[in-house]
C-alpha cells in the first residue's frame, strides 16, 4: 500500500514552530513559522505533524493573562509552567499525547518512519533539552513533552528529539540537520 510518491517518513514539529502566532505576548521572533527551521524541515522531504500547543488548549490564546496586566515574559512563563502543572493542564496535555501515539502507530503499522521531533528550548511544556520554572531556563524536558516521551516509551517508539530557540535561527538549522542526519 502507497506506492506513490510519499516519503513514508513523519517528523513531529512543536507547534509554534510553524505557527508564532501561537506564542505567549513578546516571544514571536517570527510573522508565521520560524523561516529558517521549517525550510529545514521541508527539505528533509518528510511529512510533518504539528502537534497541537497544550498552552493554548489549556490556557486560550492570551494565556489567561488579567486584563490590564503588564508581566514580564519571565514571570509569564513561570506563572504557565506552574499552569501547565495543574490537573486540568494534565489531562489535556494527557489526550493530545493519545492522539500523537495513535497517529503514530497508524504511520508505524502501514511501513513509516518517524525520524524525529523538534521541540522548543525554554518552553515550560515543549522544551526538549530545557524548559522553564522559577523564572529561570531549566535542563528537562518540558512537562508536554515529559508525557509525550513517557507515551514513547509504553508504546516502544524511538524518536530522535532536539529543541530549538526560535532567536538562534543557525543553531536552530545545525540541530535539525543533526537530526536528519542520524536517521
Amino acid at each position: 500500500m502507497f506506492n506513490d510518491k510519499r516519503s513514508k517518513k513523519v517528523i513531529l514539529v512543536a507547534h509554534c514552530i510553524l505557527n508564532q502566532n501561537t506564542k505567549l505576548d513578546r516571544c514571536a521572533y517570527y510573522p508565521g513559522p520560524i523561516k529558517e527551521a521549517t525550510e529545514t524541515l521541508l527539505s528533509s522531504g518528510a511529512g510533518m505533524i504539528q502537534m497541537p500547543c497544550p498552552e493554548l488548549l489549556t490556557l486560550g490564546l492570551d494565556r489567561e493573562v488579567e486584563e490590564g496586566a503588564n508581566p514580564t515574559v519571565e514571570s509569564e512563563d513561570t506563572r504557565i509552567a506552574a499552569r501547565m502543572s495543574e490537573e486540568k493542564a494534565q489531562k489535556i496535555c494527557g489526550e493530545i499525547v493519545k492522539n500523537i501515539i495513535f497517529q503514530l502507530e497508524e504511520y508505524r503499522k502501514n511501513g513509516f518512519e518517524i525520524i524525529e521531533l523538534v521541540g522548543i528550548n525554554g518552553s515550560p511544556t515543549c522544551g526538549v533539552e530545557t524548559n522553564w520554572a522559577d523564572n529561570r531556563e531549566y535542563k528537562g524536558r518540558g512537562i508536554f513533552i515529559e508525557m509525550l516521551v513517557k507515551g514513547f516509551n509504553e508504546r516502544g517508539f524511538s524518536v530522535g528529539m532536539k529543541g530549538i530557540k526560535a532567536r538562534e535561527p543557525e543553531e536552530a538549522v545545525s540541530r535539525i540537520k543533526q537530526l536528519l542526519s542520524v536517521q
